[in-house]
């Protein structure tokens, strides 16, 4: 049995970095017709579902991933970083013929990052009946952004996962945060734990995200349907914050001066915090957990 089921993506990641990125105003400045040499190159894996997996797997726990892989030269490169993590995946993941996910990253020497993805659209993660018995092989599934897999899909698979007693964590994409609220709320009444960031948060209730005051029982002012559920809000350099059972919990950003990719550092909380969530049912103590995490992935090149 798994600790954990991810549901999610797993895509070539391609970064360059380099003092001929040049950038002004906010933006690398590329002519076009240009041609670049950098100074450090990396590849490896990305995408929510694999980040969670691999990061969850880095804390000592069993996770599998539930995934689209193209049939295409990038398949034995995703395969064997996989097996190298000790992701179960092989059972689980989809083979598609005509399926890309790859992302080009920029780089600045901030570690802040341009990134250029292109992914094969309209997805479909589970295709019958039968395969709904995957979610049986794990105690807990975690759901990452699937911005190309339809609503209706994902909230069956939640409903399965719940009616079977799973621990079901969640994060929902930029355009889901913006949908109905009677939507939103059919989504968050499958799930145990929801984790998005301040912005995210601010697109739900339909608020500016200057206006609201995260260190306030938000709950109760925006949110009374999540008050059985454990709200976790991730907010940047001004660290993150929890809400559950009326209480509210908070974790300071971890400071650090080595900051070579950002990419991924939202997954990376996200992983640590589940993990710890899953052995230890401690909030503070996981929070913090995905506060030190997160710091460990921005000290190097790549997502997980």
């Amino acid at each position: 049995m798994l600790d954990l089921m991810c549901f999610g993506t797993v895509s070539i990641d391609l970064y360059y970095k380099g003092e001929s990125l040049t950038e002004s105003g906010g933006r690398f400045e590329l002519a076009i017709g240009g041609k670049y040499y950098v100074d450090h190159f990396y590849e490896g894996l990305g995408g929510g579902g694999a980040n969670v997996a691999i990061g969850v797997a880095h804390a000592g726990l069993h996770a599998g991933l539930i995934a689209k892989i193209g049939n295409n030269l990038f398949k034995s490169i995703i395969y064997k970083k996989l097996d190298d993590e000790h992701i179960v995946h092989e059972e689980f993941c989809s083979i598609e013929e005509d399926y890309t996910n790859i992302s080009s990253i920029l780089l600045n020497t901030k570690g802040e990052k341009t990134i250029v993805n292109y992914r094969t659209p309209d997805q479909q993660l589970l295709k019958c009946e039968d395969d709904y018995d995957k979610i049986e092989k794990a105690e807990s599934i975690y759901m990452a952004n699937l911005a190309n897999v339809s609503w209706e899909e994902r909230l069956k698979i939640l409903q399965f996962a719940k009616s079977r007693g799973k621990k079901v964590f969640a994060n929902l994409n930029v355009t889901d945060c913006r949908r109905p609220l009677v939507e939103i709320i059919s989504f968050i009444e499958n799930i145990d734990v929801l984790i998005i960031n301040g912005y995210e948060y601010a697109d739900i209730v339909k608020s500016s995200y200057e206006s609201i005051d995260f260190q306030s029982n938000i709950i109760e002012k925006f949110m009374p349907f999540t008050k059985n559920h454990l709200l976790v809000i991730t907010n940047g350099k001004k660290g993150s914050y929890a809400y559950h059972d009326s209480k509210v919990y908070y974790q300071k950003a971890i400071v650090t001066t080595k900051v070579l990719d950002t990419t991924g550092a939202g997954d990376a909380f996200t992983a640590g915090f589940i993990a710890s969530y899953i052995q230890t049912s401690d909030i503070q103590k996981s929070m913090k957990a995905g506060a030190e995490y997160a710091v460990r992935i921005i000290a190097r090149l790549g997502a997980n």
